[in-house]
């Protein structure tokens, strides 16, 4: 009877130690997970970035956490960032295939595609092609300069009123991506603008809130109908309308004279033929989808969180405006060439992507072979989790590393420079693709409405909330701003 008791003990704690979640041999330190739940419970599942932020003090800026029985790294600080995405930059390009958001996009696109031929081939068209199309050329500054129009329209409306500047923002940066997409702008209260972005919008929260989490940690229960389903009927709902298009511009098009970056994918796939690439009508439908998302909802909420910040500390605005008088004078509209005569509105945007941290865990890596890291040992196939908010407001490589301050990338002789701290869009091959058109879009937004109008904090509106709303993206909790025309205007 005791041999058969201890022979069970044995079994049920064979069966324990199956379930435990092991460090491989070397591995990043990490704290210890329990078994089927790994660190689930170590995390909030609505905002984990304090979290983090908890265990990088207590384990380092690599360390490990178990989701479910899946290991995670978690990369902190320019030093072992730097090691990974741009000294091992190949190693860890990989993209973890079996999570939410890959399984959402059905593994298609640019952004969430594995680091293989496809992706090569597909990134490369982008970059080529987003660079015919203007990306630091006059044609995209006309593009953002004509969509800059119907955003003054909307504020005039509001002069001496109070206005909630969300909607307008998201329209106006998806009106621009979508011009470079699409060849076409639509209008404010069109249904194609409504519906995509509140399918980003929701995919954003889901893709980094609980039920994500849940569903990357535990894949037993994909199949049960649960909240994460809405993102997958999201992206159906998204590749109807894309798919439209793309009928609507086979019916239309002329072969060889693109008018925009579809015409441009129809062009390539006719030129390929039956070669075997991985160019495909249903890859265009996701990949144009793909770029719709990066290229709009980052900007969009970078802008909010700048006139936020600008409409709360009137002296930075009052600072930015005086310059871009100065630089600007007798001309009728700025060109993203006078960013150079402009070194504290340069300094202020540059801030005001730090402060927003747009993308706070950036998006997730996978190594593509087993690798090292700051001395660790980590297996091919891990997932990688880049904490750029670690870079954002890391002590010793900013002035001012916890509040709203343009000194930040101002030297002591008033020139703009940049930390090397500065990744807001990443590094390596996966660095963001439209880098140039964010940079472009910001900065003539944000200069051309500071020339025109003063922004302020409504009187009886209380003290302004800066903390974001998590997400995949971070977003500034809606807020509303008076508009006044400026004296000199």
């Amino acid at each position: 009877m005791f041999a058969s008791i201890i022979l069970l003990w044995l079994c049920v704690f064979y069966v324990i130690l199956q379930f435990i979640s092991r460090r491989p041999k070397n591995f990043p330190p990490g704290p210890p997970a329990l078994p089927i739940l790994g660190n689930i419970l170590h995390l909030s599942l609505e905002n984990p970035l304090k979290d983090f932020e908890k265990l990088r003090k207590s384990y380092g800026n690599v360390y490990s956490l178990f989701l479910g029985s899946k290991p995670a790294v978690v990369i902190n600080g320019v030093k072992a960032m730097k090691e990974a995405l741009m000294n091992n930059a190949n190693e860890f390009a990989g993209r973890p295939q079996d999570i939410f958001v890959s399984d959402a996009t059905q593994r298609k696109g640019v952004i969430l595609a594995d680091y293989g031929s496809s992706w090569k081939e597909h990134r490369r068209f982008a970059l080529m092609t987003l660079r015919d199309f203007g990306l630091g050329k006059n044609s995209m500054e006309e593009r953002i300069h004509g969509e800059i129009q119907y955003i003054i329209k909307t504020l005039e409306k509001s002069i001496g009123k109070t206005l909630s500047p969300q909607v307008m923002f998201h329209n106006a940066a998806s009106n621009i991506i979508c011009q470079v997409l699409f060849g076409r702008r639509y209008e404010y209260d069109d249904n194609f603008i409504k519906v995509i972005v509140q399918c980003f919008t929701e995919n954003s929260k889901i893709a980094n809130g609980p039920w994500a989490m849940i569903y990357d940690s535990f894949p037993m229960i994909r199949k049960l109908p649960l909240p994460f389903n809405k993102a997958f009927k999201n992206i159906e709902t998204c590749q109807k309308i894309a798919k439209g298009l793309l009928t609507e511009h086979k019916k239309t098009r002329v072969s060889g004279e693109p008018r925009d970056f579809v015409d441009s994918y129809l062009d390539e796939m006719e030129k390929r033929g039956d070669d075997g690439s991985s160019f495909s009508e249903d890859q265009l439908s996701m990949y144009a989808l793909d770029l719709h998302f990066a290229g709009t909802d980052t900007t969009s909420n970078t802008l909010l969180t700048g006139f936020l910040y600008l409409a709360t500390y009137p002296h930075i605005q009052e600072r930015c405006q005086q310059e871009i008088d100065k630089v600007l004078e007798g001309k009728d509209q700025a060109t993203f060439n006078d960013r150079h005569h402009m070194p504290y509105v340069q300094a202020m945007i540059h801030e005001v992507q730090r402060i927003a941290n747009t993308v706070p865990l950036s998006v997730p890596h996978s190594t593509t072979t087993d690798t090292e890291l700051m001395g660790y040992s980590i297996p091919r196939g891990t997932l990688i989790i880049p904490n750029l908010t670690s870079l954002l407001n890391e002590e010793g490589q900013w002035k001012y590393p916890h509040e709203f301050n343009p000194e930040n990338f101002l030297n002591d002789q008033g020139e703009f420079v940049k930390p090397e701290a500065f990744m807001p869009f990443s590094a390596g091959p996966r660095m963001c693709l439209g880098e140039g058109l964010a940079r472009m879009e910001l900065f003539l937004i944000m200069v051309t409405l500071l020339r025109k109008f003063k922004f302020i904090w409504p009187e009886g509106a209380g003290e302004p909330d800066y903390t974001p709303v998590y997400g995949v993206t971070l977003t500034p909790k809606p807020y509303h701003m008076k508009i006044q025309l400026r004296a000199a205007q």
